[in-house]
């Protein structure tokens, strides 16, 4: 059994096994050495995003068939495997989370002082754990992988920490009660097998309301959306980078990869369930920002509103709808991380978060005011960033099932826009308030070295795109994705079809 675990595991068709020897490395090395320890780490982490452009790893976007499925006998008894494969689903986010680590760790660089090795381990551990989560086609493992990403996230405070772990491990017990159910149907928990069974109307509703109670609290809808904001207050500016890319794109996926296509006939039923706590957080969380005081607390209500508004992509059952609701689930991972660095460039230097105490630093600090600003007209989905182009198509689909919620999601877009300019005008543009803020100065090098893969995409790219075997650039962030979003419909276009016309959704 052994063996065949070790000859399954380092025989995985992704860069799975890369992080997971860099978080047993810094073990055998003492605390008093962090210098090593970082190189570790940041170098299984670019290693991992590098994965080497093996011929095997052709990736074919003709196909709507998992790709590079690796499977491991787990529980033979109960016909329990592990399945792995990657998708057009799934592909993205799991290059989007190889980018975010290496991000993370060199964000931490200087703080890493006492507990260095804890620093890494965890985060190379949480990004095998996602990698694995975004690959997995089991339902029983993406429910347990899920719940462990949370182990290693690092709180600062009792209070957010029991907040984060409590709502989305309560959420997925009733995913827990479902897939015992899926089971004794199907006599195994292959989602590719689930996919071709055909489950009575009434079980689908029980099994499609199981899983939205799991995946709801992780997109996070409105109303246990009250994680999140405490959740990236509290964490360090690693934290909430990561909390912000990767976390929230664990609800959206799982319904893409399980609820949508295993049970249709409830997704059709619950279409106004899902529709309308979207739409409310749509307005709701851009209102509600007015009222914050603490720069981190307002960025943080970004993501909850363009992920709602994700779910109202994938809930109008169009092609238009559920296609563009992948380009922003991409791009909004990297778009509020940059802001939370913007925020965590500040807070280094002044030691505070609170928005009356800043203003007027386009005049002392040109080179972040300029990169604050392009991080605030990704945010505000203006056309030719990232996000724009799946947004309107996000709205195109909705406006073909109900045009009520296209205008309260083009609102919410609206009001979005204005509170990511109310956040720049707070924070850049005024007078200098000298009586609080003495001392200024401009992103130093390593700053600015984290800053550029956010804004720059040519050599990563190309780097990234060779390694995937795709014809265009894969990896894009601010501007490039909305220029040039060929790249998505290339790679999604036949998976998104086949969801399509696999839940009858014309």
């Amino acid at each position: 059994m052994l063996e065949h675990f070790c000859e399954c595991y380092f025989d995985l068709s992704g860069p799975i096994p890369c992080p997971v020897l860099g978080s047993i490395t810094p073990l055998f090395i003492p605390n008093s050495r962090i210098r090593p320890i970082r190189l570790i780490g940041l170098c299984a982490s670019l290693i991992t995003f590098l994965y080497p452009p093996v011929p095997r790893i052709q990736f074919d976007p003709s196909t709507a068939k998992s790709q590079f499925v690796e499977s491991l006998r787990w529980l033979p008894y109960e016909n329990i495997n592990l399945y792995m494969g990657i998708d057009g689903l799934s592909l993205f986010f799991v290059i989007l989370t190889t980018f975010l680590i290496p991000i993370c760790i060199s964000v931490g660089w200087s703080g890493m002082r006492s507990y260095g090795k804890e620093y890494i381990t965890a985060s190379l551990i949480r990004e095998f754990l996602m990698i694995a989560v975004f690959r997995m086609l089991d339902p029983l493992l993406f429910y347990v992988l899920p719940e462990s990403v949370p182990i290693p996230m690092l709180q600062r405070k009792i209070k957010a920490a029991y907040q984060f772990f409590l709502y989305t491990s309560l959420g997925s017990v009733f995913m827990l009660l479902a897939i015992p159910l899926i089971l004794l149907q199907t006599g195994t928990t292959d989602s590719q097998i689930s996919l071709t069974t055909e489950f009575s109307e009434r079980r689908q509703i029980f099994l499609w309301i199981a899983s939205f109670a799991s995946f709801a609290v992780k997109v996070p809808m409105v109303p246990v959306h009250i994680w999140s904001p405490e959740a990236h207050v509290e964490a360090p500016t690693a934290g909430s980078v990561i909390l912000a890319g990767i976390p929230s794109k664990l609800g959206t996926h799982g319904f893409l990869r399980f609820s949508i296509p295993m049970f249709p006939e409830a997704t059709l039923r619950s279409t106004p369930f899902i529709y309308t706590p979207s739409a409310i957080a749509i307005i709701y969380t851009p209102s509600t920002t007015s009222r914050q005081i603490d720069l981190k607390k307002i960025i943080a209500h970004s993501p909850v509103a363009h992920m709602n508004l994700v779910t109202i992509g994938m809930s109008s059952r169009a092609a238009a709808g559920i296609g563009g609701s992948i380009p922003p689930m991409s791009s909004h991972g990297p778009v509020p991380s940059a802001l939370f660095l913007c925020v965590g460039v500040l807070y280094d230097r002044h030691k505070t978060r609170l928005a009356r105490y800043y203003g007027g630093s386009v005049s002392t600090m040109p080179n972040l005011s300029t990169i604050s600003f392009s991080s605030t007209l990704a945010n505000m989905s203006s056309p030719g960033t990232s996000s724009f182009i799946g947004e309107f198509l996000i709205l195109v689909g909705a406006f073909q099932r109900n045009s009520l919620v296209a205008t309260l999601a083009a609102l919410g877009m609206i009001l979005g826009a204005a509170y990511s300019l109310w956040l720049y005008n707070r924070a850049v543009s005024g007078n200098l308030k000298p009586d609080f803020l003495h001392k200024f100065s401009d992103p130093n090098g390593r700053e600015v070295s984290i800053f550029i893969p956010f804004l720059v995409g040519g050599a990563t790219d190309f780097i990234v795109a060779k390694c995937y075997g795709l014809n265009a650039e894969l990896l894009t962030l601010l501007v490039r994705m909305g220029v040039h979003p060929k790249v998505f419909p290339d790679c999604m276009h036949t998976s998104v079809s086949n969801l399509v016309q696999h839940g009858k959704f014309h």
